[in-house]
């Protein structure tokens, strides 16, 4: 009976794909093999732990006519350096793998190499991809090429891609398995991830992180193509897609749940850095506005107060309310002063 479940769960295991295990991009590569050199490492210890528990038992067993019986012994030097030394060596290696990959495997750091082996061509420019996590959907705006698509995220294959991540109103986790670890999403905030794919193919990216009712349908179809084929599909979506400007955003911003793939042919500009600062609806002031203003009052205080020399201009000076008919919300330029922060790459 044993051997006929033990069975039954090795073949539906077989049909797992484990993605983490067998991914498609370098920096997915470079975490799985952190992965596998941590548990390799670790194992040094648990291996010969679990070995000598059995062979302890069995030699110092009741019945055993040749085991050694010392009621007297109370310490060996010998045994205490053994025990000691081993887990200490193994912690010092697993730290100097940790600070080295921390660093190496920022998720701000440009990318230097495409795959091991190859760095990256000199003078070549990263795909800007803007993501926005939604309820419960994700947006992706190709700023570049001047499309966005919601729920469907294509990049050409060994091409450096730069994301730059933000979040409508809670914590999400920007997470494709087979192309790097998870990055937060963080509601006015921005986080990045430099990544790239390596082989062509589908699979599938999702939050990470609980965020209510329409979680689970929280994720999107992560297309790895040619350079041929990304071309063909930024002029599909360019001839077949509709307009993404502020009101229809709006309307997007609203939670819903299983939403299809949906396509932009065309988006209006500085929209990636209105939902950033949380000003997309008219009249609405931005974030960068606010704490410009917040900050000029700030200098200002400290200045009639004898703090601050009075020529000290080192304060951004605000701009115009975005209520202003002259200065409408999407028309504008916005300094990207938002606070950024990133989370801890995830293997």
């Amino acid at each position: 009976m044993r051997t006929l479940l033990a069975t039954g769960a090795l073949a539906l295991l077989s049909g797992c794909d484990m993605v983490v295990m067998n991914p498609t991009g370098d920096i997915a590569l470079q975490q799985r093999n952190l992965i596998l050199t941590a548990v390799g490492l670790m194992l040094l210890i648990i291996v010969p732990v679990m070995v000598l528990t059995v062979l302890f038992a069995w030699r110092y067993r009741r019945g055993n006519p040749d085991k050694v019986y010392d009621p007297t012994f109370d310490h060996s030097t010998t045994l205490e350096l053994i025990i000691w030394s081993g887990p200490l060596l193994i912690i010092i290696a697993l730290s100097l793998v940790t600070w080295t990959s921390t660093h190496l495997l920022d998720p701000f750091r440009p990318l230097e190499r495409i795959a091991p082996g190859r760095p990256v061509p000199a003078n070549t420019k990263p795909l800007e991809v803007q993501v926005v996590a939604l309820d419960w959907k994700w947006l992706f705006i190709y700023p570049e090429q001047g499309v966005a698509s919601v729920n469907e995220l294509a990049v050409p294959v060994d091409v450096p891609v730069h994301f730059s991540i933000t979040s409508t109103s809670q914590f999400n986790t920007f997470y494709a398995p087979t192309l790097a670890g998870m990055i937060y999403a963080m509601p006015g905030m921005k986080s990045e991830l430099n990544a790239v794919l390596n082989k062509p193919g589908d699979s599938w990216g999702y939050s990470g992180n609980y965020t209510g009712r329409g979680y689970s349908d929280m994720r999107f179809q992560l297309r790895g193509m040619s350079q041929a084929d990304f071309t063909s599909w930024v002029a599909g979506v360019r001839k077949g897609g509709g307009t993404l400007n502020a009101a229809d955003y709006l309307k997007l911003e609203v939670p819903s749940e299983k939403v299809p793939v949906i396509r932009y042919a065309a988006v209006q500009s500085q929209l990636f850095d209105r939902v950033l600062n949380q000003c997309v609806a008219p009249g609405k002031p931005c974030m960068v506005d606010v704490m410009a203003q917040d900050s000029a009052r700030s200098a200002e205080s400290l200045r009639r107060l004898g703090h601050a020399p009075a020529g000290d201009t080192s304060m951004p000076a605000p701009r115009p309310s975005p209520g202003d008919p002259h200065n409408h919300p999407m028309s504008s330029p916005v300094r990207p002063l938002a606070p950024s922060a990133s989370a801890t790459t995830n293997p």
